[in-house]
């Protein structure tokens, strides 16, 4: 782990009526391919009990790849960037706290530039600040 966001409370966006999440975002090194890391994520996810109930549905842990560097990928399994990214306040309000000035490789704006454009209106309140986690080499 490189670094990581602080904690927010965000409303839920689509779905069901559910309760409020819990969203945090984390930069990792990862040395091998974004595929590897999608399987690893959803094994994690299965360990903390998620069952995939459907799109949008309440869940216990939802593990979700943003961004992988530069990279654009597009399979039926996994496509980065997020498609949805850039139109969720609960995840551009976190990454823009670690991350600002990093670049989307689709629009090439930065995310603090894809933040103030963002339509998404729903509620993301800070509960937490994470301390820096020192880089590992």
């Amino acid at each position: 782990m490189i670094r990581t966001s602080g904690l927010y409370r965000t409303e839920p966006v689509g779905g069901p009526p559910q309760s409020w999440y819990v969203n945090q975002v984390a930069e990792v090194a990862f040395e091998a391919e974004p595929l590897e890391l999608l399987r690893i994520c959803q094994s994690i996810e299965s360990l903390h009990g998620r069952k995939r109930a459907g799109r949008n549905a309440p869940r216990t842990l939802d593990l979700d790849i943003l961004l992988f560097g530069d990279r654009v990928l597009v399979t039926p399994e996994l496509t980065i960037p997020h498609p949805r990214f850039r139109e969720r306040r609960f995840v551009l309000v976190p990454l823009v706290e670690i991350a600002p000035d990093v670049h989307d490789p689709i629009s090439g704006l930065t995310l603090r530039e894809l933040l103030a454009r963002c339509p998404d209106r729903s509620a993301v309140v800070a509960i937490s600040s994470a301390p820096p986690l020192p880089v590992s080499s």
